[in-house]
Formats: structure tokens, sequence, C-alpha cells
């Protein structure tokens, strides 16, 4: 919504030039470097997933309150409205976006990462060839307040749908079985199994743990 309606919302809404548009995507930036920069101390005392998972609510709550508001003063967008929105919508994108290279890294052994990283790389512009268009032609075709509404109902799906996959209990070293390996590998050198067959390690997906373990 702001990348790709900013400049709509300034020059059509809001009747400003290319001042103003530049004003609106600084209040965008200024919440997200406010976030980012106090993230590191944030994350030392608070996990990934609390982070984020708080900064995608916000994101949905930023987006359905201005989409409420611009129904509630009949599409009437003032900078009273738009500013505060841009600067929570910000802020909850660094709170979101930032700390996915440390959930990364934690998911894979250092060889692994330039393939993850592209694959991550790769998911998010799928995304963003759904919402970039959905931004766009929804907002020129049925209007800025549809786009707003469409984008929201996204992002709710992806805040349930990331509540679903990544459970609460998230350790990293997590107890499991190789059954099927044998007793010379040498995975068992470095990790030796209990009595029961089961050990525990830093858990990362890798050609003998295909699978992240059942709950």
């Amino acid at each position: 919504m702001v990348f790709v309606n900013t400049v709509v919302v300034v020059r059509s809404a809001l009747h400003g030039g290319d001042r103003e548009v530049a004003w609106a995507l600084a209040a965008f930036g200024g919440g997200s470097m406010l976030v980012a920069l106090s993230l590191p101390r944030l994350l030392d005392r608070i996990p990934d997933r609390r982070v984020m998972f708080m900064a995608a609510v916000a994101m949905v709550v930023a987006l359905m309150a201005t989409s409420a508001l611009w129904t509630l003063f009949d599409e009437t967008l003032g900078w009273s409205m738009l500013v505060p929105a841009w600067v929570a919508i910000g802020m909850a994108y660094a709170g979101l976006v930032t700390p996915g290279g440390r959930l990364l890294r934690r998911s894979a052994h250092a060889g692994d990462l330039p393939q993850l990283f592209a694959a991550q790389f790769s998911l998010s512009h799928l995304c963003w060839l759904i919402t970039y268009p959905l931004a766009g032609w929804v907002g020129a075709t049925w209007g800025l307040e549809s786009a707003l509404f469409g984008l929201t109902a996204v992002a709710g799906v992806g805040v349930v749908t990331a509540w679903r996959a990544w459970p609460a209990h998230d350790p990293q070293e997590i107890e499991h079985a190789h059954p099927d390996l044998p007793p010379d590998h040498a995975h068992w050198v470095d990790h030796a199994p209990t009595r029961t067959g089961s050990h525990a390690h830093p858990f990362v997906i890798d050609e003998l743990h295909a699978r992240w373990p059942g709950r």
C-alpha cells in the first residue's frame, strides 16, 4: 500500500506534489528506522517470534484502522490520518522484516545459507507479485479504500498462517531420533544417542534432518 499508492494518495486525495510525496514516504521510513535501531537491544530481551508477531499484528491493526477511518470519513483523507498511519506501518514493517535474517540463520548450516536466503528472496518477491498488482489494480479500479481492505485481508491471512506454522514452543535444541541411520555413521560421533536412541542438538534442515520433528 505504501510503496505503490503513496503517490496516488498524496496527489489525488491530498492534492500534494513531489515534496509532499517525499514527506509521506519519510514518515514511513522514519517509523522503520526508529524500530530498526531499537531492535538489537529489544531482541536481546524478547524472542524473535514474539517481536515478529507483535509487528505483524500491529501491521494488520494499522491497516484495518486506516481502512475504517477512511470509510468513516467518506474517503476524506487528511495529513493527520496519513502520517500516523504511515509511521505505524513503517514501524511494524521493520519489526516484522528485520529479524528475518536471524530466523534464517538459525534454520540452516552456514554452507546452506546462500540457498536459503535465495529461496526466501524468491518467496518474498512472489508475494509481492500478488500484492503489488492488488494495491495498484484494485486501487485504480475500485478505489484506494478497496485496496486497503484487500491488503488488510491478505496481511491477516499471513498472520494466521504464520501463527499455525511457527509453534510457540520453538527450542533451538530438539530431541529426535534417526532409526534408519547406521551405527557407524559420523553423525553419532558428534551427537551420541541415549539409551532410547534419541538425542538433542541445535536442529536445522539438512541432509540428515529433512523435516521438523512433530509437535
